[in-house]
């Protein structure tokens, strides 16, 4: 079982990864994309984190009994951008304070989430959620938590909205200005 995407481009000697959880992967890949692609952004995948099943799919974590998150696994060049600066993002592209849901889209698998990767990880992320919350009205439930495993969803799911332009885009993935 990986906690890595086997299909990211990461060198774990100068790269860094972080797995974000903040509704439908699609809208989440674009605007990270979009916003880092030149910014220190090496690649991105979307996948499913943190699940009780062996190799899901789309399908199948869906009918939302299979404990995955629906995720952006990003590997990044810490050198060009932070972690503290990837995770405010992450706070001002998604409500994170909404119980299993993004907009229309419902379902545990559509939960806010930090997954990480380290230590270090885990402390800025807490550290940054400690930070945000006053810029929110209602609480934060994001939660955080170590990764245990990912997996790659279908190809199809890869870069989809660059894809498919017309698709479903979540309307709760905008940059809030706070």
């Amino acid at each position: 079982m990986s906690v890595i995407s086997p299909t990211i481009k990461f060198n774990p000697q100068s790269n860094k990864l972080i797995t974000v959880a903040a509704g439908c992967f699609w809208g989440v890949e674009q605007v990270y994309r979009k916003y880092y692609g030149s910014k220190g952004l090496i690649d991105a995948k979307v996948g499913f984190a943190n699940g009780a099943i062996d190799n899901p799919s789309y399908k199948r974590v869906c009918e939302g009994d299979t404990q995955f998150a629906e995720v952006l696994q990003i590997s990044y060049d810490p050198k060009q951008v932070s972690l503290k600066e990837l995770l405010s993002f992450f706070y001002k592209i998604h409500d994170p304070t909404t119980l299993d849901r993004q907009g229309a889209d419902t379902g545990t698998q559509y939960r806010s989430a930090i997954f990480t990767h380290d230590d270090e990880d885990l402390k800025i992320a807490k550290q940054v959620t400690e930070e945000y919350q006053p810029k929110w009205q209602n609480s934060i439930i994001t939660k955080i938590e170590p990764i245990k495993n990912f997996y790659d969803a279908e190809d199809y799911h890869q870069l989809y909205l660059d894809k498919n332009p017309t698709g479903y885009h979540c309307p709760t993935h905008f940059v809030r200005e706070f």
